[in-house]
């Protein structure tokens, strides 16, 4: 029976505790409920004035950070609001010691969260780049706070963490709008090498996706191959992965069908063989009666 009378008292005790907060718990949810108001209002607002000055990605970080921060405000507030013995400085040093703990427990989602805000300000890597990093390539197709959409060549979606762009080497490939490709072209020894020089160089110019403007077409004789000697044909074209394809497949077909015009031979590999005795030949049965039919 004490047991049972000790159990009433309690919930007695915490019902009537309860029922003390309900109106500082109404206001709480005030609270927050005006936070999430003004929260909506300051993000729609920094949208607006931020929406000509800068990319959307930047944007988009003072978009969200600006958010962030209202709650914060908003969420202390209605914490002392519910809790009076609850002071900002108690909360701060709550926040300071629990921050310690939380940084060991997160580390990697800090890490890539400072990572973003820093890949967010830069202005070499832009959403539309193509990119290439620790194997992964493909277009940035956004770039948040915490990670990056890379969409590969084959379609696929890679999301990489911003610590991974950040910590290792990455390469821009899009930064420019021309970038140089190159292709090796070999030619029969028996070929007059100016002459080769002059014919694949006219073939490579003539072709639409070559930049001649202010970017000349460097045809350079390279090694003396097994079959050929090589030239290595370099010029500059789009930066985009696709236009570097269209234009080696045009630079290929226009230099094969000029060669094969001017009648200079593209080698391929020719074997000899050799042994160390000689090889009798004889003919069958029937290669004989032939033989014989035909020379009598």
């Amino acid at each position: 029976m004490d047991a049972t009378r000790i159990l009433i008292e309690q919930l007695r005790d915490i019902a009537r505790g309860t029922i003390e907060l309900l109106p500082q718990f109404a206001v709480a949810i005030v609270i927050l409920t005006l936070t999430w108001l003004v929260a909506w209002g300051v993000k729609r607002f920094v949208r607006r004035a931020t929406g000509s000055r800068l990319r959307p990605s930047l944007q988009s970080l003072f978009v969200n950070l600006s958010g962030i921060l209202i709650w914060l405000i908003g969420i202390m507030i209605a914490a002392i609001v519910l809790f009076p013995t609850l002071t900002p400085a108690r909360m701060l040093a709550g926040l300071g010691i629990g921050s310690v703990a939380i940084g060991f427990a997160f580390k990697d989602v800090f890490e890539n969260f400072l990572a973003g805000i820093i890949i967010l300000f830069r202005r070499e890597m832009r959403i539309g780049d193509f990119v290439e990093c620790e194997s992964i390539e493909g277009k940035v197709e956004e770039i948040s706070i915490r990670d990056t959409h890379i969409r590969q060549p084959d379609g696929q979606l890679v999301i990489v963490p911003n610590a991974l762009l950040f910590k290792n080497p990455l390469t821009i490939r899009t930064d420019q709008d021309q970038r140089r490709t190159t292709i090796v072209c070999g030619v029969a020894y028996g070929e007059d090498v100016d002459a080769s020089r002059d014919v694949i160089r006219k073939a490579v110019e003539a072709c639409d996706s070559v930049i001649t403007d202010d970017r000349p077409v460097q045809i350079l004789a390279q090694e003396f191959n097994a079959s050929s000697i090589d030239f290595e044909v370099t010029w500059w074209t789009g930066s985009a992965p696709v236009d570097i394809r269209k234009s080696r497949d045009e630079v290929i077909a226009a230099v094969k069908r000029a060669l094969d015009k001017a009648g200079i031979e593209i080698p391929f590999p020719y074997r000899t063989l050799t042994f160390a005795e000689p090889l009798k030949v004889w003919r069958s049965d029937q290669d004989s009666l032939e033989a014989k039919a035909e020379s009598g």
